[in-house]
């Protein structure tokens, strides 16, 4: 029996191994263009504001714990929250894959400026560059 499950398994795993493309279903495909994030803000409300809330006051429930960014003094080294959207931390994936040096800059830059934070030494897309790792996570 162990053995007829384990077959059932592995075959239906095999498409995923061989390299085999997905593709979207079509019935719920997106057609047009793609929002652009051109603003920390619209950086924050499409890619953060899932887990870290609207109001940035963080989550917490099932099992999970997202922090808040309102009146967090850890943002006070605008190095740290960098860091951490590039890089991951905890249960956060990193998103330097996704987003590039200027969106991360403008995402922290808000994140600092808003929810009660008032920290104004904005970062500029140069200083992510050179916090940015050599090799991303999936080249390792």
């Amino acid at each position: 029996m162990r053995r007829t499950v384990f077959a059932g398994v592995m075959a239906a795993m095999l498409p995923l191994v061989a390299g085999v493309a997905a593709h979207a279903d079509t019935a719920s495909g997106f057609s047009g263009p793609v929002q652009p994030l051109n603003s920390g803000e619209a950086v924050y409300q499409h890619v953060c504001q899932g887990c870290h809330m609207p109001d940035g006051r963080g989550a917490m429930g099932a099992g999970a714990r997202f922090p808040a960014f309102a009146d967090n003094p850890k943002l006070q080294s605008s190095a740290y929250p960098v860091y951490v959207v590039l890089n991951g931390y905890g249960g956060m994936p990193w998103l330097g894959g996704i987003l590039n040096d200027q969106q991360i800059a403008e995402v922290v830059n808000y994140i600092r400026t808003h929810f009660g934070n008032h920290y104004t030494d904005a970062i500029t897309a140069r200083d992510v560059a050179t916090q940015r790792p050599p090799h991303t996570p999936e080249e390792e």
